[in-house]
């Protein structure tokens, strides 16, 4: 739950500049499988119904400022998205341009905010070159 927590925070801070989505997919650690004692106590799920049951429960112990979606019970995007059991992506323009380690131990929020941040002060000077520019040209003849 805390690296949850974590993409949370993120979500809040680079809201202005990049558009989130959480996915829900397979239970990692289903009671009825590899259960760690300190999660919450969800089976594997065996309808989609039962998903959605869980990503909500998931959203009650941790509220998301993002939309969540819920991976197919053939775990469609898991599969195609190496996600599980847990992956995090930038898209940009269509185009994956980060893909993250598989966690636990490659879910790296830090790496997605350096991303996020190198984005953002690209998009600044982007904006001062566009400004001065356009001033720059303030001497060209009027079209009318």
């Amino acid at each position: 739950m805390a690296s949850l927590e974590r993409f949370h925070e993120m979500t809040e801070d680079y809201s202005e500049l990049a558009d989130f989505a959480l996915v829900y997919i397979a239970e990692a650690h289903p009671i009825d499988g590899y259960f760690l004692k300190d999660n919450l106590q969800i089976p594997s799920h065996k309808t989609l119904e039962e998903r959605y049951k869980a990503a909500q429960l998931m959203l009650d112990q941790q509220p998301q400022s993002c939309p969540v979606l819920v991976d197919r019970l053939n775990d469609e995007a898991n599969r195609a998205y190496a996600a599980s059991p847990g992956r995090l992506y930038i898209v940009f323009e269509g185009t994956v341009v980060y893909k993250g380690g598989q966690g636990p131990l490659g879910y790296k929020v830090n790496e997605v905010e350096a991303w996020l941040e190198a984005f953002r002060q690209h998009k600044q000077v982007m904006t001062i070159s566009t400004v001065q520019n356009v001033e720059a040209r303030h001497d060209l003849p009027n079209p009318a």
